[in-house]
């Protein structure tokens, strides 16, 4: 019997510049949550809008009309937009809409996938889109499939590197990026090794040493990791 496939939501993309980016793809019910909170959003500035312009009376009721219009089409699109990806809803279940490609989505793309909800929607409570997703490997909706995007899950911000203070020399050589990443993680985890241990480190990137040894050769190194984060005198 053949081992059972697992569900793998994380989609590994390669951009132009040759980097792999891990994508987790937001699933249904996560989507649903999202929608509801933009739901209640939405509808929330509409249902105090209505009480404001009441006193205006049918001129009112026809502003109110296009205020409708606006915000149930164009409230998402803003917010893809300009907004990082995401509406207040998908923002606070930490989801943002990108372009399958993993780029930032565009605005044909943000418009295609919210035009087509009227499609999705059908034929009650998007039937339709809910089908689409369940379907597809990726969780896309009708609207997600014509404009070429995907809903994700945000990566959590990244926290700012704390190397021990010092100066901060370029590296004598062309290092690639696994050996930046080294020497980096070299620097940042040194707090925690005893001395013996990072002289024995860096000797392994001797040829970032400019032949120091020992102390000075550790010290070369944290110069060299605090130019790689930008710390430029």
């Amino acid at each position: 019997m053949s081992s059972p496939v697992l569900l793998d939501t994380i989609r590994r993309v390669e951009t132009p510049e040759g980097i792999t980016l891990n994508l987790r793809v937001a699933g249904p019910v996560a989507r649903a949550l999202a929608w509801g909170m933009d739901s209640l959003i939405r509808y929330g500035a509409l249902w105090g809008l209505s009480m404001g312009l009441a006193v205006l009376g049918w001129g009112g009721f026809g502003i109110w009309l296009i205020a409708l219009f606006l915000i149930e089409w164009f409230y998402p699109v803003a917010f893809e937009m300009y907004a990082d990806g995401a509406t207040p809803g998908k923002k606070a279940l930490g989801l943002q809409v990108v372009l399958v490609n993993g780029a930032p989505v565009d605005w044909p793309a943000a418009l295609i996938r919210n035009l087509l909800r009227a499609v999705d929607f059908l034929p009650v409570f998007y039937g339709f889109g809910v089908v689409a997703m369940l379907i597809s490997r990726d969780f896309q909706r009708l609207g997600d499939l014509a404009a070429g995007t995907m809903v994700i899950y945000r990566d959590p911000p990244v926290k700012p590197l704390a190397l021990p203070p010092g100066p901060a020399l370029p590296p004598p050589l062309a290092l690639s990026t696994a050996e930046q990443q080294w020497l980096i993680a070299f620097a940042e985890r040194g707090p925690v090794l005893n001395p013996e241990r990072q002289e024995e480190l860096a000797a392994l990137l001797a040829d970032c040493t400019s032949g120091l040894q020992g102390v000075a050769a550790v010290e070369r190194l944290r110069a060299h990791a605090r130019w790689l984060v930008g710390e430029h005198p």
